[in-house]
């Protein structure tokens, strides 16, 4: 029912910015939670941040509050994460996932059923 797509990663230096785009190929009658997640090597995937349907409300984890934003386009059938400040800790490859619309802030892994294949972010001190 859902294929996402990643797309915007690359090399950055640190203090800086980059954009991260998620298409998604979904049904125009679905209604899906976007989040986005990222996994170093050697650690498990971790939650970044979400995105409901409706109002498009946003929820974030403590380690990217107030540098990561995440938005969403319904009509374009896309999901944006605009990294700023970028630290090296935030090096990973970076995932969009999608799930049915519900009534919380999903922040788990196992939340989500639908999976892109991911995109490199690489942050140089």
């Amino acid at each position: 029912q859902v294929q996402l797509v990643e797309s915007g990663g690359g090399l950055v230096q640190a203090g800086g910015s980059l954009r991260l785009s998620c298409a998604a190929s979904v049904d125009p009658f679905s209604r899906y939670t976007i989040g986005w997640f990222r996994q170093a090597p050697g650690k498990d995937r971790e939650f970044v941040a979400v995105i409901t349907w409706g109002r498009s409300g946003t929820f974030y984890a403590d380690h990217v509050k107030g540098r990561f934003i995440i938005s969403r386009d319904n009509d374009k059938r896309e999901v944006y994460l605009q990294m700023n400040n970028l630290k090296p800790d935030d090096a990973a490859v970076y995932y969009c996932a999608a799930r049915h619309a519900g009534s919380e802030f999903y922040t788990s892994t196992r939340d989500y059923n639908f999976w892109g294949q991911g995109t490199q972010v690489t942050v140089s001190a």
